[in-house]
């Protein structure tokens, strides 16, 4: 393991030069101080975890720190927010400050949140505050857990410095992990300006170090199209089986990589609401759980607009095409397995579409049905259930289905069918109220239950002993939290 001053930079973005990014320097935070690392993340970049409690720690990635190999550059994109195009954006209150490799060989991009102004801040004070942050740290890591492709975050520092929202609160800084923080608004921002070089040598930079297999094929540019929409397709799959709206896809928040990352406004289902909107600002629901979907396929729908100087149109109409289909079949491999079947069936997708119409009209929570559904047998399962419908004479219905497929799939014990079942339906989540808890305690100058929390949904699968309470429904109260983009 390395300690700070050990690791290893190759800034290949900064190279790009001035048309991509600008150097800027982070704005130090007052009285920096640890709120949370990840080991797990850390042990990315091969650092020993415990140089996090370390002074140094939290003077680097606080902003009063600076490696000499470290490059800070703040990226130029632009993108469309909410349908309509954005000229410029940018990093408004994020860092690059440099790409670190590890032992392994990966490239790692430093990306500090919360640094201070840009020139790309458009009027903002380019701070982040401590409980969007966390929710960050926390929603990032709790999406690797669940086998969600997402950015990942090192650590989240406190500071006394004030910050203004809808109130005084306080600053903090995030670090952000990546392979690449490369957006689809990268690539529109040098289309629509009519930058054909620098457009060239931001594709030749995707495709050499993030598709080079790519390559190989006759035309490299259109299969790394189509290998974005197959990740973006199958990104969005599992978004969807597991109840997480992202809550901002707009595209300049959608990763060239196929990741999630931006987070915002985002949370995961409570009860299965296939309408449910995450965002408060979203009056128009154009970003609401059902709409990711397609929503997904017109963000590719935009980048592929901007790859036409590369890709004939009819190859990229092409590729769009697969978009639909592939989710589709990356759904509903995800559903079968959820619902503890290992084979393939025809009336599959009716099974699942049924029973999400049965939860829609009920209220039923998301995450504890299938973690339910794989207790016992399926029959004792669906009996001890049938109480959380409306409609019990249609869940009963739906539930000899259920039986009859589970019949039909194999012959397994309880032992395996629980196992397997529960290898894919977790037990804990990120729900806003538990981030909400965390959040008050940190503001008060309380870290512990943010740190818990992370443990715990480091292992979203697996039953932790003491920890019964963040496998509860939500409290009344913990509802219907209003989460906006200010942050």
């Amino acid at each position: 393991m390395k300690a700070l001053d050990e690791l290893t930079f190759d800034n290949r973005f900064a190279r790009l030069g001035d048309a991509f990014s600008t150097h800027v320097l982070p704005e130090p935070l007052d009285e920096p101080r640890l709120v949370v690392a990840s080991k797990a993340a850390m042990a990315l970049l091969d650092l020993d975890a415990a140089v996090a409690e370390t002074p140094v720690f939290a003077e680097l990635f606080g902003g009063h720190k600076l490696w000499a190999e470290a490059e800070p550059r703040a990226m130029v994109y632009s993108g469309h927010q909410f349908g309509g195009y954005t000229p410029q954006l940018g990093d408004g209150r994020g860092l690059l400050l440099g790409e670190v490799y590890n032992e392994a060989g990966e490239h790692w991009d430093l990306h500090l949140k919360g640094a201070g102004m840009t020139p790309y801040s458009r009027m903002g004070d380019g701070r982040a505050v401590l409980r969007s942050s966390i929710r960050e740290f926390l929603a990032s890591e709790a999406l690797h857990a669940l086998g969600i492709p997402s950015s990942r975050a090192l650590c989240v520092i406190g500071s006394s410095t004030p910050v203004w929202r809808e109130k005084q609160e306080r600053g903090a800084m995030v670090l952000r992990l990546a392979h690449s923080h490369i957006r689809f608004g990268h690539f529109e921002y040098f289309y629509y300006t009519k930058k054909p070089e620098q457009q060239a040598e931001l594709a030749e930079h995707v495709l050499n170090l993030h598709y080079p297999e790519c390559r190989e094929q006759p035309e490299p540019y259109l299969a790394m199209f189509r290998e974005i929409v197959e990740r973006n397709a199958e990104l969005i799959a599992k978004w969807q089986a597991y109840g997480f709206c992202h809550g901002v896809m707009n595209t300049d928040n959608m990763s060239i990589l196929g990741i999630t990352f931006d987070f915002g406004p985002f949370a995961f289902l409570d009860d299965f609401d296939a309408h449910f909107i995450c965002n408060h600002s979203d009056h128009e629901g154009r970003y609401s759980f059902s709409n990711q979907v397609p929503i997904g396929q017109w963000n590719l729908s935009a980048l592929a607009q901007a790859l036409t100087p590369f890709i004939s149109v009819d190859a990229l109409k092409e590729a769009l095409g697969l978009y639909l289909p592939l989710y589709q079949a990356h759904y509903l491999d995800l559903m079968r397995r959820r619902l503890g079947l290992t084979t393939a069936e025809e009336d599959d997708q009716t099974l699942v579409e049924s029973l999400l119409k049965l939860m829609q009209n009920s209220g039923v929570d998301y995450t504890l049905f299938f973690r339910r559904l794989g207790d016992e047998s399926a029959a004792l399962a669906v009996a001890r259930l049938r109480d959380d419908f409306v409609d019990m004479a249609g869940f009963d219905a739906w539930a000899e289905l259920y039986k009859a497929r589970v019949a039909r799939d194999g012959d397994y014990t309880q032992e395996q069918r629980r196992e397997r079942m529960h290898a894919v339906n977790p037990l804990y989540i990120l729900r806003n109220y538990l981030a909400q808890n965390a959040i008050a305690a940190a503001e008060a100058g309380d870290y512990s239950e943010v740190r818990r929390l992370h443990e715990v949904l480091c292992k979203p699968f697996e039953e932790q002993t003491g920890m019964e309470q963040y496998a509860q429904r939500p409290p009344d109260w913990g509802r219907h939290l209003e989460i906006s983009c200010s942050s």
